[in-house]
């Protein structure tokens, strides 16, 4: 078989069985482990896959710029924003992450609610200015222009006086056993942060990062509320996070 037939196989197993495991690949091709994972590398390198121990997995779409994940799963990201107005009351002090998802949360609030909402987003909190009863706090710091949110030292030394009832976080990857994921290391530690200064957190996520990873883990799904998502009920990557145990809202 030759290299791109064997590539091409892979990328059809992943999208049949929603992960590649290499040991077994290699087997059912009679090749060894370590072709395998060169072929996995090479794809990695083309962003086709998300390279794990053992093998692959789906790569997130949500790894793209801001700009270009503003038009991915509008319909759904919209859908998951609504669902999580029922999990905020009047008075609470909200988290709201950065990101396409939270944007939509932040269009979707009542213009009516009386609320504290906390951002390292500009853009999350800008989009609130209309909103009279909601008070804005706007963590500073150094700005990560993929997402359009604040990271660093300045930001995580702001987020540790906040307490609050909720952290509606955002990820690139929701995988059962790769965890809640993200693309960039900085972004992961902040995320974690601010999760810890929450006393629920519950993760956004659209359709399209159901069942896929990106390269680096925020937090375990022992350290949240739950997942807000518009996958649906039957999606075997839903089925195997209950599994899991972990909660899952259907928006």
């Amino acid at each position: 078989m030759l290299a791109a037939e064997r590539r091409d196989f892979l990328l059809a197993r992943l999208a049949t069985d929603g992960k590649i495991v290499a040991r077994d690949v290699a087997d059912e091709l009679g090749l060894s482990e370590d072709s395998v994972r060169r072929d996995l590398r090479d794809l990695a390198s083309a962003g086709l896959v998300q390279r794990v121990y053992g093998g692959a997995l789906p790569v997130s779409p949500a790894t793209a710029n801001l700009a270009a994940r503003a038009e991915i799963s509008v319909d759904g990201k919209a859908r998951v924003a609504a669902s999580t107005l029922a999990l905020i009351e009047p008075g609470m002090t909200v988290i709201l992450d950065g990101g396409t998802t939270a944007l939509a949360i932040a269009a979707a609030l009542p213009v009516s609610l009386e609320a504290t909402i906390v951002t390292h987003s500009p853009t999350v909190a800008a989009r609130l200015i209309d909103h009279s009863g909601i008070e804005i706090y706007l963590i500073g710091g150094r700005v990560f222009k993929h997402s359009a949110v604040t990271s660093g030292a300045a930001a995580a030394e702001a987020a540790m006086g906040i307490n609050a009832d909720l952290f509606f976080m955002g990820v690139t990857g929701v995988h059962s056993e790769a965890g809640l994921t993200t693309g960039d290391s900085d972004e992961a530690a902040m995320k974690r942060l601010l999760s810890r200064r929450a006393a629920d957190t519950w993760v956004l996520g659209s359709s399209e990062k159901i069942g896929a990873a990106s390269s680096f883990v925020i937090v375990g799904f022992d350290e949240i509320a739950g997942v807000v998502t518009d996958a649906a009920a039957d999606d075997p990557a839903v089925i195997a996070l209950r599994d899991r145990g972990v909660v899952v809202r259907l928006a």
